[in-house]
């Protein structure tokens, strides 16, 4: 079994326009004399910053927390696929007809139209990863992930795919059990040789 850490590192990830930037602050030390006997940070960090999942309280007041997302959508057999450019609802729905329920594009300049997730939610789809910081284009981002998120397709954005050959997959990219949240970092993996 082989595993794929598709996630970005915190820290260096670029971050979304007006998001707030991650940031750490050491509390106690081992480089300090005692009583600091043990290493201690405060990490502040953006429901958003990184890789990350949206869940449905991104768009929706009512909708579901990432502490309320149903885990199997983002755990399971999962399909990388390659994009280019604006994706047709012709091809997502190509990608989707063997069954696939987690699917991974590959390509940061790939788009995803309102159409494309409306005939993802047609199929069906779990859950949808892209390279970008977000789903869609900055005029279309809020219906898209409106589309999506209103049928509890739960999205991941920034992962990291280069390292990724086309193909299936085990998909691990659970979010931080943490009520109200609207969003979660998440720690991503893919798994080669369990499907």
């Amino acid at each position: 079994m082989k595993i794929y850490d598709i996630s970005r590192e915190l820290f260096s990830a670029q971050v979304y326009p007006g998001d707030p930037t991650p940031s750490v602050e050491t509390l106690l030390s081992l480089k300090k004399p005692y009583p600091d006997s043990y290493q201690l940070s405060r990490l502040t960090v953006g429901s958003h910053n990184g890789t990350h999942l949206d869940a449905p309280r991104h768009y929706y007041k009512n909708g579901l927390d990432v502490s309320e997302v149903d885990l199997y959508r983002c755990v399971g057999p999962c399909k990388v696929v390659q994009g280019k450019g604006e994706l047709s609802p012709r091809q997502v729905e190509e990608f989707l007809q063997d069954g696939t329920k987690r699917l991974l594009i590959k390509g940061e300049g790939s788009v995803i139209s309102w159409e494309c997730a409306r005939a993802a939610v047609r199929c069906g789809l779990y859950c949808l990863g892209v390279e970008g910081m977000t789903v869609g284009l900055p005029e279309s981002q809020e219906e898209v992930h409106l589309e999506l998120l209103g049928s509890q397709v739960v999205i991941l954005e920034s992962l990291c795919l280069s390292g990724v050959q086309c193909g299936n997959y085990f998909l691990a990219a659970q979010p931080l059990k943490v009520s109200g949240l609207d969003g979660s970092p998440i720690r991503a993996i893919l798994l080669e040789g369990m499907v």
